[in-house]
């Protein structure tokens, strides 16, 4: 998924640079920049940094429920410029003739401007029933607990093709209307994306259902092509994942157990010249890249966290594609992965000299003309960034309706300053709150401003704020935690005998405390305001003052003295007689 440049670049991203382009490089004027952008090679006029902050976003986490604590777990953090509105799309009956409209290029904010917005790109036979599902900028759950994470991965510039009738949020918006399992969910993006084409950038979505979790990679089929490139890959039962903007997928079998890919896989990559009959066939590095991989942090940290024992080298090339964790993966793990920026290792964020004396690891854009040391990189993308949406854990479990047993733990803008609440595969709709909000215009009454004012806000004193906002995480989700299997088992006995009322219940349940979090943020919003004026006035010195080891490593500080002037050399005077003038008498 693509950064907050997307579709919202200007002039003041540098004017496309002249001459012809080069190794299937793109020149691309700044009113386009996109999706189009992301991917290798760098289209010729994107500075370097917009195409690093557009093909640098969202993280997925993709959990077998074999090696998770409770149910298939997968999630997303939605890193960039998109639409921080969520809602409940109803499902529905439709006549034999009815059509679905096909919309293309939405999900980036009422904000934007008109070629920011979605347009019609077609039609197809609707089906006679779809099914609940919820909205956002990229889609995430539907009534039949199919559960779906993203990250834009790219790939080779050369399959982008503008004449595909599906964009990636398209076909999950299809998905879960359609599918009631994971492996219905690929098989239904697949046959119309080859159908009726692909017209997006590389994307990854990690796809589960109670049962089981999958990682589907597509891109395009190639320059004025109709059709798309794709595969999916199972995650093991007893593992665990991660996608984290690049293509993870290598080798490919012919068990639909565990992989499936198109048609036309290898067909495409002997035309493009990419792959040779009797080679041996990656499917990352024939489509995901055009050359030798690098070193991926994200993908490094999720997997240590999980799985320490292994102890990963975070310099490595590549990752294991999945791992066993060494203990059972639990939501919170994931929500805490979603919050992480490598505190405790040798790239944590807030040990470095950008974050200033009060620690933010928060970064902003550097200058143009700022040049490194060489051998350094004064930046490390870390997995929680200001920049996110919103961030889901989403959870699907066995041994209940669906519409009980999977949720999605919902935070607006960034996860480390904001917190999860839980909306149930069977909500009929969501507080007005998640449903409002503009990045273009500050709003109280809009969930995503609560956590986007509190994660800026922070930033003043980072050391001293975070401790009071994961006292409030820890208070608010520790109670969620507790409520669950309660509110939970409530609903199962309501079902017994009344299983719309079951329904109705864990809607309102999920809708109250929404707005509980809701109000309660923009308390927290309220009162750090207040803490922290002047410089922490009503805070604890602790919190407050900033830390001597910082001041220290920072050399000498403040206005340099002007030296002393030493003092002037003793003249020794000759001693003078004092002569008295004589009055004259007239």
């Amino acid at each position: 998924m693509l950064a907050g440049l997307v579709g919202v670049a200007g002039p003041q991203d540098g004017k496309p640079q002249s001459g012809k382009p080069q190794n299937g490089a793109q020149s691309i004027q700044p009113e386009l920049y996109g999706k189009k952008i992301c991917g290798w090679p760098r289209p010729e006029g994107v500075p370097n940094e917009v195409w690093e902050n557009a093909c640098e976003a969202c993280t997925s986490v993709p959990t077998s429920p074999e090696t998770s604590a409770d149910g298939t777990l997968t999630s997303h953090s939605c890193d960039g410029g998109y639409e921080i509105r969520i809602k409940v799309v109803p499902g529905g009956k439709h006549p034999a003739d009815a059509k679905r409209v096909v919309m293309k290029g939405g999900g980036l904010g009422e904000e934007k401007p008109p070629n920011g917005q979605e347009h019609r790109a077609g039609e197809i036979a609707e089906v006679a029933q779809t099914f609940t599902r919820y909205d956002a900028s990229y889609p995430f759950m539907n009534e039949k607990g199919v559960i779906i994470g993203e990250t834009t991965i790219g790939g080779r510039r050369e399959l982008y093709s503008d004449e595909g009738m599906f964009d990636i949020m398209e076909l999950e918006r299809l998905a879960l209307e359609r599918a009631s399992t994971a492996r219905e969910a690929i098989r239904i993006m697949g046959e119309f994306a080859e159908k009726h084409g692909y017209g997006d950038g590389g994307e990854c979505l990690t796809i589960g259902d109670a049962k089981e979790i999958w990682q589907f990679e597509i891109f395009g089929p190639g320059s004025a092509e109709i059709g798309a490139v794709w595969a999916a890959k199972r995650i093991p039962p007893g593992e665990v994942g991660v996608s984290a903007n690049r293509s993870r997928i290598t080798t490919l079998t012919d068990d639909p157990n565990q992989t499936m890919y198109s048609k036309n896989v290898y067909d495409v990559a002997e035309k493009m010249g990419w792959w040779k009959k009797g080679e041996p066939f990656l499917f990352n590095r024939t489509f995901g890249m055009s050359g030798p991989p690098t070193p991926n942090r994200r993908e490094w940290r999720v997997l240590s966290i999980l799985a320490p024992s292994l102890k990963l080298d975070p310099w490595a090339p590549e990752q294991p594609f999945s791992v066993k964790p060494d203990k059972k993966v639990t939501v919170r793990d994931l929500m805490a992965i979603h919050r992480d920026v490598y505190e405790g290792t040798e790239f944590d964020q807030t040990k470095n000299p950008l974050a200033g004396p009060f620690g933010t690891p928060n970064r902003w854009s550097m200058p143009r003309d700022y040049k490194p040391v060489e051998g350094y990189s004064p930046v490390e993308r870390v997995v929680a960034v200001q920049q996110c949406s919103y961030v889901t854990v989403l959870q699907a479990r066995a041994g209940m309706p669906a519409w009980i047993g999977s949720l999605a733990w919902f935070a607006p803008d960034d996860a480390k300053t904001s917190v999860f609440t839980p909306f149930y595969a069977g909500n009929f709709k969501v507080p007005t709150s998640f449903e409002i909000g503009r990045r273009d215009r500050f709003d109280r009454n809009s969930a995503y401003w609560a956590s986007n004012f509190i994660g800026n806000w922070s930033n003043l004193n980072w050391r001293g704020m975070i401790q009071d906002i994961r006292a409030k995480q820890a208070e608010i989700e520790n109670k969620l935690f507790a409520d669950q299997p309660v509110v939970e088992k409530m609903a199962l006995e309501i079902h017994q005998t009344d299983p719309a009322r079951a329904r109705t219940f864990m809607s309102d349940y999920s809708n109250r405390v929404a707005q509980e979090n809701f109000m309660k943020w923009w308390e927290l919003a309220d009162k750090l305001v207040t803490d922290y004026q002047d410089g922490g006035s009503r805070t604890t010195p602790e919190k407050r003052t900033i830390p001597a080891e910082w001041l220290q490593q920072q050399g000498p500080i403040g206005t340099k003295l002007p030296t002393a002037p030493s003092a002037p050399p003793k003249v020794e005077r000759k001693s003078e007689k004092k002569v008295e003038k004589k009055s004259e008498t007239p």
